[in-house]
């Protein structure tokens, strides 16, 4: 199925979105397998963080000037954050930009795959915790559900996925919409 999931982001083409007004982003979306099936691994972000406070993420932020492209700044954020070394990640492909509302970014994500089990070594003052949610789970649909909320006086959809607890939703639920979509057209 990596070969496969490889496969279809290497033939997609994502849509980028080139705003100034907007801060270049980029996160990692780590697939893994384990117990017979592929996870997606995601961060609640500390409660110290200036934005999404508490919130699941994928390991990611704002591009640095030292970084020589959004799939660096991708990479380098991950090893800060949760320890993940880079050369232990294989890219597998982009998928379409990603706005945040609230902090004003423009978040390029990267499906990578990872190890597993690997030594996460978790840096508390950005990650309270790291979890992981099978793609089965994702993909079921009683574990999603769409609300609407107004932004600049236009309904703008918000999408949710609960699992055992954990609620991600906003601009990674995007992101994960996004994925499970691609990969549900393709007939994963």
């Amino acid at each position: 199925m990596k070969q496969k999931i490889k496969q279809i982001l290497g033939h997609y083409h994502n849509k980028k979105i080139n705003d100034k007004d907007l801060i270049p982003s980029a996160v990692l979306v780590p697939l893994f397998y384990a117990q017979g099936e592929y996870h997606l691994l995601f961060t609640e972000r500390s409660g110290v963080l200036n934005f999404h406070q508490g919130q699941a993420c994928f390991p990611g932020g704002i591009r640095q000037p030292s970084d020589a492209s959004l799939v660096t700044a991708a990479l380098r954020e991950a090893e800060e954050e949760i320890g993940l070394v880079r050369e232990d990640i294989e890219i597998l492909g982009e998928l379409d930009d990603a706005i945040t509302v609230t902090s004003g970014c423009v978040i390029s994500p990267f499906v990578a795959f990872i190890p597993h089990p690997y030594p996460f070594n978790i840096n508390h003052d950005e990650v309270e915790q790291i979890f992981s949610i099978p793609l089965s789970a994702l993909m079921d649909k009683k574990n999603f559900r769409q609300e609407y909320m107004t932004i600049n006086g236009e309904p703008f959809p918000v999408y949710f996925y609960e699992y055992q607890g954990y609620i991600v939703w906003g601009a990674t639920a995007y992101i994960v919409k996004q994925f499970i979509e691609l990969l549900q057209q393709q007939g994963l």
